[in-house]
């Protein structure tokens, strides 16, 4: 198992991650059920921030760690990402933004066809922190397609008031880790 320095100083290099980046969170899990310890991980500079995988493997003469995938997530983290991989599922939890912040879910599970890891579902909840305006969040479950949609709007009082939920459908076409949408893209905000 790489330590953190060769984690930054060899894999970063390999996974062709920008100059500078510094480890913000590492998390060690078997992700392909192979018996084999992978590795999933935050990795930032001042310019950018990216999730990584890598897959342990061992041969007859070698061993180590290949590159897995790699989506970029956004810059203005309001607190490090949390990494965790109940039943072999990557689940990573980021809050980003600024007094106005986006809390996501996204969760990855290896697919054996295509040996990559597929995005299964995410969770994306854009708020005020200070109660300025209304809040939405879309649920979607990425091997169904189905979508949740709720929201709330704020009104003069300083209550939240719930709008009707809405359910809707999205393509079922698999998107693996480098093809995950950003939470900005799911909320329509770069359309």
């Amino acid at each position: 198992m790489p330590d953190d320095k060769l984690l930054v100083d060899y894999y970063f290099n390999a996974m062709e991650l920008p100059p500078d980046m510094e480890l913000e969170k590492r998390l060690d899990a078997d992700l392909n059920a192979d018996g084999l310890t992978d590795i999933a991980f935050v990795a930032r500079n001042d310019e950018s921030r990216v999730l990584g995988v890598l897959f342990g493997f061992m041969e007859e003469m070698d061993m180590g760690h290949s590159p897995a995938g790699k989506t970029a997530l956004a810059v203005d983290a309001l607190g490090p990402v949390s990494l965790s991989a109940p039943k072999g599922v990557l689940v990573v939890e980021d809050l980003t933004g600024g007094t106005t912040a986006i809390s996501s879910t996204y969760r990855y599970r290896y697919d054996a066809k295509s040996k990559r890891m597929r995005l299964i579902g995410d969770d994306v909840k854009l708020y005020s922190r200070t109660n300025a305006h209304g809040w939405q969040e879309i649920s979607t479950n990425r091997l169904t397609g189905l979508q949740i949609r709720r929201s709330a709007d704020l009104n003069d009082a300083g209550d939240y008031v719930e709008k009707p939920e809405t359910r809707g459908k999205v393509p079922t076409t698999p998107l693996y880790i480098e093809d995950a949408p950003g939470p900005e893209t799911t909320l329509g905000f770069d359309q």
